[in-house]
């Protein structure tokens, strides 16, 4: 079999070999025969007879670690006492702890942190429930919230299994921005139940961040709760993608000298982040958008069973195309693609207009190939860390929902969304813009703290945010 290249994981395998039989030699040579590279060694325990190691290899993916596990059990002499993966060991216990803020360490410490001290403060609460933001977590935690019914590219794995997406979520709000985030994984797919779940959980948090539920009960989930909570409600998949791909196309088209209410735009996958994305377009200036999906461009006067896509024919594809991808993507200046791999060729891009900017976002592969897209594609984006122009949601959500907990917003509206695609894209500088650095690294530390701040000015200027403005917003 053919050996990939470009190694993307490690895993640790201890052997246990027989001196008399096998060197340390052989066992390398057939590492590198089954196209892994040593990166570590550590001797564990050696007799006259026997050695015990820990070899440390680079690999692509799951598929080459097992080639590789298995060419060494072919070894005589040689046993594969263990083999363990650096991601799966940072995941042993989980992710994320509890800590106090408070040591308790006399009779004292207990009283006031707990009873009898601790009523007052409870009192105090009862008699203002506005108390809960300045005297619990309330202000400074959010819960993420799943049912695990369309976790990554995994889809319905189940709210066991999402949860190690969820304690990464939690990860990365504190990290960047110090929000404190919460993984809860419900065990029901009934859209009602889980209104009324986290309905009930909400006094604890102060925003709630639904997080890998799947289309169309998405939609419903968040409407329902953005009315019947006064906390902000925001659903990750949609609008981080949204708000990140927004910022992405103002840089793009600041290399290409297009505007917004010039370009036409074609997006592929008209599910939840599809919706979304193509909502922000039009209230960002975008007058011609086309949606396609698997029955091709979505128009009016069809019946359609989704009810989304309805609504979706009302506001989008100005001239009432119809027809497949390669029919209606002639003359397009940009692609947007939160859909499938593969579907979008190097034929439908010589299609499009001067200077195409493609944005493939499915993930972990794109809609095209960014290789064969190159030499036909002015400025071309992925969802993958490994390309340049990384379109990734944690641009988003840690500032947001630091600059909607900061102002104790109500919600989080258009305004906020558009104000923080805005700053993200400003991050990038006039110096520093070309065709593959239009949106900034995960890494940056400006993102956060600039889309708070921009999020909390919006949340001002259009009256959601309930905490008194402490200096000047504009």
């Amino acid at each position: 079999m053919s050996i990939p290249s470009g190694a993307s994981m490690h895993i640790t395998i201890r052997l246990q070999f027989q001196k008399d039989l096998v060197s340390f030699g052989d066992i390398a040579t057939a590492i590198g025969k089954a196209g892994g590279d040593i990166v570590g060694i550590d001797v564990i325990s050696s007799s006259k007879t026997h050695t015990v190691r820990d070899i440390t290899v680079s690999a692509f993916d799951t598929k080459h670690c097992n080639l590789i596990i298995d060419m060494l059990k072919k070894i005589q002499g040689v046993k594969v006492v263990h083999v363990s993966d650096r991601t799966f060991l940072m995941h042993i216990g989980g992710k994320i702890e509890m800590k106090s803020k408070i040591p308790i360490k006399t009779r004292d410490d207990l009283s006031r942190v707990y009873t009898p001290g601790v009523a007052r403060v409870c009192t105090a609460i009862a008699e203002d429930p506005t108390k809960a933001y300045s005297l619990t977590i309330k202000r400074n935690t959010v819960a993420v919230v799943s049912d695990g019914t369309a976790v990554l590219g995994l889809g319905d794995i189940g709210p066991h299994a999402a949860m190690p997406v969820m304690e990464g979520k939690a990860m990365l709000f504190k990290q960047l921005a110090g929000v404190d985030a919460f993984p809860i994984c419900l065990d029901t797919k009934d859209t009602e139940e889980i209104i009324q779940i986290v309905k009930a959980i909400a006094p604890a948090f102060g925003g709630i961040n639904l997080e890998d539920i799947s289309a169309p009960r998405c939609f419903e989930i968040e409407e329902r709760l953005k009315k019947e909570l006064d906390i902000p409600v925001f659903h990750d998949d949609q609008h981080g993608t949204a708000v990140v791909l927004l910022a992405g196309l103002l840089n793009a088209l600041k290399i290409v000298g297009k505007k917004l209410e010039d370009i036409k735009v074609v997006v592929t996958g008209i599910g939840a982040a599809g919706i979304a994305c193509t909502k922000i377009l039009l209230a960002a200036g975008v007058r011609n958008i086309i949606g396609v999906d698997r029955t091709g461009a979505i128009h009016r006067g069809v019946d359609y069973e989704n009810p989304y896509w309805i609504e979706y024919a009302q506001m989008t594809n100005p001239d009432n195309l119809s027809g497949t991808l390669s029919d209606v993507i002639e003359g397009a200046d940009v692609f947007i693609g939160v859909s499938a791999p593969g579907i979008l060729t190097v034929e439908d891009v010589k299609k499009m207009a001067k200077d195409p900017i493609v944005f493939a976002m499915a993930n972990p592969v794109p809609e095209i190939d960014p290789e064969l897209a190159e030499p036909y594609v002015r400025v071309m984006a992925t969802g993958r860390s490994d390309y340049p122009n990384q379109i990734n949601n944690v641009l988003c959500f840690p500032g947001i929902f630091r600059g909607a907990l900061d102002c104790r917003a109500k919600e989080i509206n258009e305004e906020m969304k558009l104000a923080a695609a805005q700053a993200i894209a400003s991050v990038v500088t006039d110096e520093e813009l070309n065709e593959t650095y239009i949106i900034p690294s995960v890494f940056n530390n400006k993102v956060a703290e600039r889309v708070r701040e921009a999020v909390m000015k919006a949340a001002y200027r259009t009256g959601v945010a309930r905490k008194e403005a402490i200096a000047p917003t504009e």
